[in-house]
Parts: C-alpha cells; sequence; structure tokens
C-alpha cells in the first residue's frame, strides 16, 4: 500500500463511519462494520465489547512497543446541525479571503474518525513492509470505544490484554501538532453540615452559608507548583444544591466541584490539599462530624504526559512540529506509559454542531505519521 492509496481507503472508510451512529455505549454497529474491514486485511482481529485491536505480526518481545490509538465513539448530536450527522457530505466551501477549501461534514469526521482511519492505514502501510530489519519496534493499533465518557468498557478494560506498551501515540485533532501533555480530571461532591431551624427565628446553622465558606476557599486557593506545559490546577465549582423550601433553614447543602489537574501533582495530592482547605471551615456549635466533605467521584483520570527528550518525540520535533500541553480530556488519561497525542483537525470542531475534516488534513496526516515512524525506524520507540 502506498501513501496515496492509504489516503483513498481512509477516505472512504471514514464516510462509512459517519454514515453508522456510534455514540458513546452504543458502538456496537460501528465496531462491527470495522471488524469486517479490518478481517479483510488478513491480520488476526481481536475485540472486548467495541473494542478493537490488531497486533504486529512480526511482534518481537524484545522491542519496544508503540501503540496506535483512536477512538470509534461520538457525542450526541446537537440540535443545531444543518447537515445530516449521519451522512457524510462533501462541500467546497469559500472562505472570507476567497480561497476554497473541500470538506468532509459528518459526526465524528474530525472527532475521532480522521485520526483513526489515519493511524489504521499507516499501521497498514508499516506491517505491510514486512520483516523490515531497519524496524526497530512492535506496533499495536487500537479502535477504542467509549472514550467520550472515559467509560469502563472502552481502553481501561483492553490495556491489561495488550502486550507491554512502551509509549502511545493517540490521535485526537490537533492540527497535527504534538500534544506532549495532557490535564486529568477529577470530579468532588461536596456535602456541608448544617442544623436545620425555623427562619423565621436565629435558630439553626445554615448549611449553604457554610458551603459558601467552602466554595469561595476553593475559589481563591491557589496551588504552589505550576506544570511548565499546563499552568495551574483549575478547580471550578459548578453546581450548587440545598433547601426544600422557604422557611426552613437547610441542614445540608450540596455542590461540585470540576478538577482539572496537572503534572504537577497526582490527582489523589490535589485531593488531599483541598479536603485540608475546606476543613479549615469553622465548625459552629450544634453540629456533629466534619462540617465540609469532598468525596472524589473516581481518581483515575490522571494527567499525561511525554519526557521532552523521548526519540519518537524528537523526531516529531525535527520535522518542523510545535509540542503544547492540551487542557482536554483523551483516553491518555487511562494510560501508566509515556503518551502524546497528535491527529488531523482541529479541536475547536468537535462537539460542535456541523463537524467537519478536510480530506488534506487526512493526507497530511497520513504523511506525517508515515515519515515520523519511518524516520524513527533505526532509533526505536
Amino acid at each position: 500500500m502506498d501513501l496515496q492509496t492509504a489516503y483513498l481507503q481512509s477516505v472512504i472508510l471514514l464516510e462509512k463511519m459517519i454514515a453508522i451512529p456510534s455514540v458513546s455505549r452504543e458502538e456496537t454497529l460501528v465496531s462491527d462494520m470495522l471488524q469486517e474491514y479490518l478481517n479483510s486485511t488478513g491480520l488476526t482481529v481481536h475485540r472486548s465489547d467495541n473494542n478493537l485491536w490488531l497486533i504486529d505480526p512480526y511482534y518481537d518481545a524484545e522491542r519496544p512497543t508503540l501503540l496506535f490509538n483512536a477512538h470509534i465513539d461520538t457525542v450526541k448530536p446537537v440540535s443545531t446541525w444543518q447537515h445530516d450527522p449521519f451522512r457524510a457530505s462533501r462541500e467546497v466551501v469559500t472562505l472570507a479571503d476567497g480561497s476554497q477549501e473541500e470538506r468532509i461534514y459528518g459526526l465524528g469526521s474530525n472527532d475521532d474518525g480522521a485520526s483513526l482511519v489515519s493511524l489504521l492505514h499507516v499501521f497498514l502501510m508499516l506491517v505491510g513492509e514486512g520483516q523490515s530489519s531497519d524496524r526497530r519496534y512492535n506496533l499495536v493499533f487500537l479502535a477504542s470505544a467509549e472514550e467520550e465518557v472515559s467509560g469502563k468498557h472502552g481502553i481501561e478494560s483492553v490495556l491489561p490484554q495488550l502486550p507491554p506498551i512502551d509509549v502511545a501515540l493517540v490521535g485526537e485533532p490537533t492540527g497535527m501538532q504534538p500534544a506532549i501533555a495532557e490535564k486529568g480530571l477529577v470530579v468532588l461532591d461536596g456535602i456541608a453540615h448544617g442544623k436545620s431551624g425555623h427562619a423565621a427565628r436565629n435558630e439553626g446553622v445554615n448549611a449553604i452559608y457554610l458551603a459558601m465558606e467552602a466554595i469561595e476557599r476553593l475559589r481563591s486557593f491557589r496551588f504552589e507548583h505550576e506544570s511548565a506545559l499546563l499552568g495551574p490546577v483549575k478547580v471550578t465549582v459548578t453546581g450548587v444544591q440545598a433547601g426544600t423550601v422557604h422557611n426552613v433553614v437547610p441542614d445540608t447543602c450540596t455542590f461540585m466541584v470540576d478538577c482539572r489537574t496537572t503534572d504537577a501533582y497526582s490527582n489523589e495530592e490535589v485531593v488531599a490539599m483541598l479536603r485540608k482547605e475546606v476543613g479549615k471551615v469553622a465548625s459552629p456549635s450544634g453540629t456533629e462530624g466534619p462540617v465540609i466533605e469532598l468525596t472524589p467521584r473516581s481518581t483515575r483520570l490522571q494527567p499525561s504526559s511525554i519526557p521532552v527528550d523521548h526519540p519518537l518525540l524528537q523526531r516529531i520535533v525535527a520535522l518542523g512540529r510545535k509540542p503544547f500541553g492540551s487542557p482536554t480530556l483523551s483516553d491518555q488519561a487511562l494510560m501508566r506509559f509515556p503518551s502524546l497525542k497528535m491527529g488531523p483537525g482541529d479541536s475547536a470542531r468537535s462537539h460542535t454542531a456541523d463537524e467537519y475534516i478536510r480530506p488534506s488534513e487526512i493526507k497530511e496526516a497520513i504523511e506525517m505519521y508515515y515519515r515520523v515512524l519511518r524516520g524513527a525506524a533505526k532509533d526505536g520507540c
């Protein structure tokens, strides 16, 4: 397979994927289609739930292993789509400067179909070259499910079934620039404990006021260390709920906190530091136990990164690409090995009405992936 054939087949496969609804946790039909497509390559296809993967037929346990990963699921289409989200629509668009560009509209075209088809066909090109004596690394290709919801039946369930992975290249829309660090996520459920009373009298301990003090502490709290690429840990209160009727002082107030963590701290460290801060809220008389509780829903979505001197990254930089830190979450959050993300498209188009990819971006991605991997052949990964 040459580069032009890889490009043409990538576009055809992408159009087929768009035509099959694949919202998170409902990816069975698109996974079935992809499995049939992968079977046609003659390689052994592995499947767990709706995740599919291929292992280098020339796998050698003595060599390092590079994982290609992209996801097959999408978010639900928003109501403002002007195109059919489940049909690949090709259009030539005239831009403000008078120039024209070709686009393929469709749900999942940009996030994450273009990356998936590009990585897949580069994988097929590289393993199709046979037992190359100058390729000093193994390849694994993984099309994962439930990425958009960080689901338990996505990549997390598959990684233990793969060979040991040394580094991953995750396909996500980055304009083919390498995101070498990515924020993690912790969602905290907070609860303030007060004491009920009649609102007409000076009695009770208003849990709303306790929560307000805790929320102010979270808003103004500053972490000592910042990530060079990702900046500070970002803490945002995104929901508050209290009270049932107007004349009762509420004894509880719940609130929700979104924490975007960085490589400066582990998720567990962030939780411990925030708990310590809200623990400074004074305990009023008449209450028992902790005034403020913070409970993480999970700490599994950790920040991720790759060393700046990693050979894979150095090869990408040598080809003129500029590393950056990404605020958005991907399957990297569940990887416990070095990883970077780089793929065709633009993150700003993701999860929007009339999402699209340019065919030229797919062509560029295939060529860049191939140059990176062939150039790194003698260096290993």
